[in-house]
């Protein structure tokens, strides 16, 4: 029944009125109501991924002969409607909602069921048609269906994050081997070390990078087991047995990516542990891309009073009262970005260990966390990569200044002149302001060929002994 601009939809509740505009239903304007608290609402990709689920559902409950193919084809044609972008704005449920995200299921049900009632010339409400729950929810529960939905997002936002990572190692890469004959003071506790060359630092760079990846593909395998098919306890009531299979394989054709039932439905129902280990994964990420970071930061700290041995790309004005001022801004805010995830990963951590027996209710804030993580990370990544990393320059002079004004660098004459005299050439070069090889050349310790041949950068940071 409909009346002044809504519809009255009945519950097992009561009676509620809805906007007669709206797609949702009873239960969607309950949670609207319920959960007023951030004003955030689903990732887009998550969005996507549960009316995916729900496509995949009413094929295959078509196909076995359990949901008529009129119904079927109107609810396929539903989510495929959504797929191509339309109605995103009728997913309202904020992200902070009722445990095991039975209101976001909802609200993908309604939403589908009064579309598909729509196509097949009814009007929106007469769920006699095409019911949320009978037809659009059919063979499913939202203890199956959203920790589904979350783990096919979440590849799917791997599969977005990958690429990123490996443009980024493989510009680290380029620049190791740009940088690699810069020889440059190596600092330990912040303080002066022997020389390293700069291609060596960002060599080392690309390896981290190459570590992270390579977990992130790896533990992006866990999160490929589906428990789909589980419905309300892992058990799998009121499902097809050959239901939970045939779904997966909709989603691996749909999506390229090689999706499978869980062996134990109970474990993936009970466990969210692919999830966690992701956010985990995440972390360890963020860790390493902060650090490198912060080197950048203060490698390029200056220009006068800093390192300044290396030169960022500047991307902006740096600031509002200090003309001609240029900051680390990407740098900085990779930092950020990396702190993010770093906090998300605690929220996931602490989700994850909240379930109890047959079910873990603290879905939705993990599934938030997650792909925002994913997304902000992928993004991050990106720009760090192209508008930071891609256009770093080195000073070659002032690298070289450095390794040969610094104290350390007398370690590398202890072969040949010995660790005494060493101390004696630190002790006068600090005292008189002077570089390592010039109080040698003139103290007459070593000739100009002598020190040419311990200063040779490859031999000067490689294993060995210089000069020899």
């Amino acid at each position: 029944m409909a009346r002044n601009g809504t519809r009255t939809e009945k519950d097992s509740l009561g009676l509620k009125e809805v906007p007669d505009s709206a797609y949702w239903g009873i239960q969607t304007q309950r949670a609207v109501e319920n959960y007023p608290i951030s004003g955030l609402r689903e990732h887009p990709k998550f969005i996507e991924s549960f009316v995916i689920v729900k496509k995949a559902c009413a094929t295959v409950n078509m196909e076995l002969g359990l949901l008529k193919k009129e119904i079927a084809k109107a609810i396929v044609k539903a989510c495929d409607e959504i797929l191509s972008g339309k109605f995103r704005d009728q997913f309202v449920v904020d992200v902070f909602q009722a445990g095991a995200g039975t209101s976001f299921n909802m609200n993908v049900n309604e939403v589908l069921a009064n579309r598909a009632i729509e196509i097949m010339g009814g009007k929106k409400g007469e769920y006699d048609t095409c019911h949320p729950n009978d037809h659009v929810n059919m063979a499913q529960s939202t203890n199956d269906v959203f920790p589904t939905a979350m783990r096919v997002s979440a590849r799917l936002l791997v599969a977005e994050l990958i690429p990123e990572l490996n443009e980024l190692e493989s510009a680290l890469g380029i620049k190791a081997r740009e940088f690699d004959s810069i020889l440059k003071s190596g600092r330990t506790h912040l303080q002066d070390a022997v020389p390293v060359r700069l291609g060596q630092e960002f060599a080392a760079y690309y390896r981290s990078v190459q570590k992270c990846r390579q977990r992130v593909e790896a533990v992006a395998k866990m999160v490929e087991e589906l428990g789909i098919g589980g419905s309300a306890a892992g058990t799998g009531l009121n499902t097809h047995p050959d239901y939970r299979k045939k779904v997966c394989k909709c989603l691996s054709q749909w999506t390229k990516i090689e999706f499978s039932a869980a062996p134990d439905m109970r474990e993936a129902m009970q466990s969210n542990l692919p999830i966690a280990a992701l956010a985990a994964t995440l972390k360890l990420l963020a860790g390493e891309i902060g650090r490198i970071s912060n080197d950048f930061r203060l490698l390029c700290s200056g220009p006068l009073t800093g390192f300044a041995e290396i030169i960022l790309p500047a991307v902006q004005p740096g600031s509002s009262i200090m003309p001609g001022k240029v900051n680390p801004s990407m740098a900085e805010m990779m930092n950020q970005v990396c702190f993010q995830v770093m906090g998300a990963e605690q929220t996931i951590s602490l989700a994850s260990q909240a379930g109890q027996l047959e079910l873990n209710v603290m879905m939705p804030v993990m599934a938030f966390n997650i792909n925002f993580s994913l997304e902000i990370m992928k993004n991050a990544i990106r720009e760090f990569t192209n508008r930071c990393v891609k256009g770093i320059q080195a000073d070659e002079a002032r690298c070289r200044h450095y390794a040969e004004v610094s104290p350390s660098l007398a370690t590398a004459l202890n072969p040949s002149i010995g660790y005494a005299r060493a101390a004696e050439v630190v002790k006068k070069a600090l005292k008189e302001k002077k570089s390592i090889p010039q109080v040698a050349l003139e103290d007459k310790l070593l000739t100009k060929e002598q020190i040419k041949k311990i200063l040779n950068p490859k031999l000067l940071t490689e294993p060995g002994l210089p000069g020899k």
